[in-house]
Order: structure tokens, then sequence, then C-alpha cells
């Protein structure tokens, strides 16, 4: 009997617990540092987190409980359906098999509600009415403006200029769970206003909207922030994703030899990644070869092409200082339609991974990303989201590289969301009017030189 077209789980089969890989990293991750260079503590981080995430932040434990209250919002759309593209092997030629991961199917039409809801949970639970946050593409903020609707909280997003411009169905989507939504660099906060003063045409990054959200939050007693991708308890409640399709595989007798996702922060890398590379390191013989790709932008190619050390998470210094591949803080990426991947620099845990080669990276041009999705979308029928779309082409090029080698490998991707939103992209694509932009290495350089010194 063939493979199904789609393999599916029950509600029961919703993973009680996630993954957290520090457990099983061969060397123990790097800690966040203060002003003063040194670990900072929970307690510094405590005004602006709750302190059941300050905990699973810090937490070397290999598997942590889901509150029941998480698993039964995530009985919305989890578990969500494991596909074997059928039509697009058949398109390509190829004697792989592609398998994706579809976390386009939950409400906000990407993976993000799989953080967004924890926490809101525990925000909800320390008495916290109020958060703040940033967003990129606005998947992130459209999910924890639809988190905070399921707890009763309050939810502020700024985001990133570009996309506020070119994603205004984003900013309605957030608005009807509630938020309020404000382009950055905004007029509300110091950070934004120092640099509206600088470039009143800035058009805004990742890092200059997180710097916006922290100051926020630290500033009012009422407000904790939330973050959608790069630290530890992300890409912890993300591990759902892996280990839903770990389960899927075996129920069809079946394991991916290469498995691919798009990366920016790193949050849908390692929700995809790190359940098999637990299994790597275990020493179980099915992943002995297996090989986990990040894939980004050649615009913004943090892993690709930036350098390993201590750097602000935000534009402003506003956050704690992290050991991670970065472009420098103050990196100003182009105005490209993957929004959620126009960040500087990468998961502190995604980035020692990477240096002690445990994973892979690769940098792929815009146009290509886009000509993927449309093969895509043309077999499968899903149009992909922009951010997606770089994990489908280097999935692509490795099925090609199957049809000249003949080996039947078994690749798997995740599809991070769905790009219903991202048509104008599309539009923009069919006119000749997007290009392909690598970032020139001068100005990777200049920004690199404004890294913190540390030690």
């Amino acid at each position: 009997m063939s493979t199904p077209t789609k393999i599916l789980l029950e509600e029961s089969d919703i993973p009680t617990h996630w993954y957290n890989i520090v457990a099983d990293m061969p060397n123990p991750p790097t800690p966040p540092l203060g002003p003063d260079g040194q670990p900072v503590s929970p307690e510094a981080l405590s005004a602006i987190f709750p302190n059941a995430i300050l905990e699973q932040e810090m937490s070397g434990e290999r598997w942590i409980a889901i509150p029941d209250e998480v698993r039964e919002a995530y009985r919305i759309w989890r578990p969500s359906p494991l596909h074997r593209a059928h039509r697009l092997e058949r398109m390509l030629g190829t004697p792989a098999k592609i398998y994706y991961k579809n976390e386009a199917i939950s409400p906000a039409g990407s993976h993000k509600p799989n953080t967004a809801v924890p926490q809101a949970f525990y925000n909800r639970q320390a008495g916290i009415m109020r958060l703040s946050t940033e967003t990129g593409a606005g998947q992130w903020g459209s999910s924890l403006a639809f988190a905070g609707q399921m707890f009763g909280i309050a939810v502020r997003v700024y985001m990133v200029k570009v996309s506020y411009q070119q994603k205004p169905s984003r900013r309605s989507t957030m608005q009807t769970w509630g938020a309020e939504v404000f382009a950055s660099p905004s007029e509300m906060t110091k950070a934004g206003r120092d640099m509206l003063a600088v470039d009143p045409n800035n058009l805004g990054s990742l890092g200059l909207a997180i710097s916006e959200a922290v100051e926020e939050a630290a500033g009012r007693a009422d407000t904790n922030y939330a973050l959608g991708s790069v630290l530890n308890h992300v890409l912890l409640h993300q591990t759902v994703i892996g280990l839903e399709a770990k389960k899927q595989f075996a129920k069809i007798g079946a394991y991916p030899d290469m498995i691919f996702a798009p990366c920016g922060g790193g949050s849908n890398f390692g929700g995809i990644g790190f359940p098999f590379l637990a299994d790597k390191a275990a020493g179980d013989a099915k992943a002995k070869n297996l090989r986990v790709v990040a894939v980004e932008p050649i615009s913004c190619p943090t892993l690709t092409r930036g350098v390993y050390a201590y750097d602000y998470g935000d534009a402003s210094g506003y956050t704690p200082i992290m050991k991670m591949y970065t472009l420098g803080h103050d990196f100003m990426p182009p105005g490209i339609h993957a929004g959620g991947l126009r960040y500087h620099g990468a998961s502190p845990l995604v980035s020692q991974l990477f240096h002690e080669k445990l994973i892979e990276a690769v940098a792929v041009p815009q146009l290509a990303t886009f000509e993927a999705g449309l093969m895509f979308a043309r077999a499968e029928g899903i149009i992909p989201a922009p951010e997606s779309c770089h994990g489908i082409r280097a999935c692509i090029d490795e099925a090609l590289r199957c049809k000249q080698s003949g080996e039947p490998k078994t690749l798997l991707f995740n599809l991070s969301g769905h790009g219903h939103f991202d048509m104008a992209a599309y539009d923009r694509y069919f006119a000749g009017g997007l290009e392909d932009f690598a970032y020139p290495s001068e100005a990777v350089t200049a920004s690199l030189k404004h890294l913190p010194k540390v030690g």
C-alpha cells in the first residue's frame, strides 16, 4: 500500500511534554550576560517575564510538562497533519520522498501559536493582564493577539514598518483579535524616536521592534514582554511540531534523511528539528546520518555570514547580551518580503549547535524562494508564506540532486505558514518587481564593529 497523502494523529496524541534540547547538548549553553559582563540572574529578567517562563528558559531538564490548559487550547488545531507531497515529487521527477508538516492550519495560519498560547497562559497565571511584543511579517503578532484573546490579556504589537506597509491584512487580523498595532520605529518609545530622528524613513527591523516592546514592558509594572523566537523557552514550546512528526513517521514506518526549515530567530527550525536531533544524541541507528538544515535569506545571512559572538538581541541594547551568530545588532536588512527572517541574530541554541557542527545552514536568494513557492502551490495546492518558501527551496534543491544521483532520500520540511496574507508579494513577483539582494560584505563588517565588549 502506498503512503497516504495525510498522516494524521488523534487529539490524544498531542504531546504531554515539551522536549528541551539543552539536556542533550554536548556542551552547556552559554549564559546570557548583563551590562557588567556577568551572567544575568532570573531576578533581573522578572520585570518582563513571569517566573514559570524564566524557569523554562534556564532549565536543563529534558522533558517539561505541558499544562492541561495549554493542551486543551492546542486541540483547536493540533495535531497538525504530516503530508506526503506526491504531486510535487512527480512534478520534480525525483526518487526522493518529500514530506511536510503543515503548521498553516492554526488559527493564525502559522506555527507561532504553539508558543503564544503557553506564554499567554503563564502570564495570566501570574496575574499579568497586558503584554507588549514585536512582529516582523505579522505572524507572531497575530498569534499573540489570538492567545491574548483566549486568556483575557491585552496585547500591544510593534510591527516592523516595512511589513506594516506590505501586509495590511496582518494588521487587521491582530486588531480583530483585540490587539493594538503600531508601525516600528514609532513615536511611542525612546528607541523609536531616536531612530526616527536619525532616519525619518527608516523601514524598521525586528531588532528595533524588540527594543520598543522591551522598553515599554520594562517601563510599566502592569506589562510583561512576550517574544516569538530566539529564546530557549520559545524553541522549547515549538517542539510539539517535531514530536508529532516523529509519531507520524513511526506510523508509516519511515524516518527522514534530511530536515529543512526556514531560520530567522530559529523557532520553527528548532521546533521541527530538535526532537529528531534527540534521536541522534541518543545514538538511535535510524538517525545516525540525519542532516538538519537551517535555511535563511542571502539578504540576512546570519548563520552563513555572521560571526559567533556575544551581542544584544535588540537594536538599542535593552536585552541581555547573548552568544549567537550575529550580523551586528544595528544591522538593518533590506525590505524583503520574508519579514519573519529579517533578524540580525539567531537563537543561542541554534547558534551553538551550528558552531559545533551538529546542524547545517544554507542561504537562498529571494527570487528562487518565490519560484519554489509557486512550484509547491501548483503541485500541492497550498500557497506558502514567503518564510516557508525558503525551506521549500532548499528541499526542492535536494530533491533535484536526488534526481541526478538516483538516491531515494526521505526529505522533510516545515510548512511554517500559509501565504494568504502575502499575495501582494506574489503580485510583485509576477510583475517582475522583486529582486535578489545579497547583503554587501562591507555593510556586515561595519555593523560588526559595534558588538559589545565582553570579557
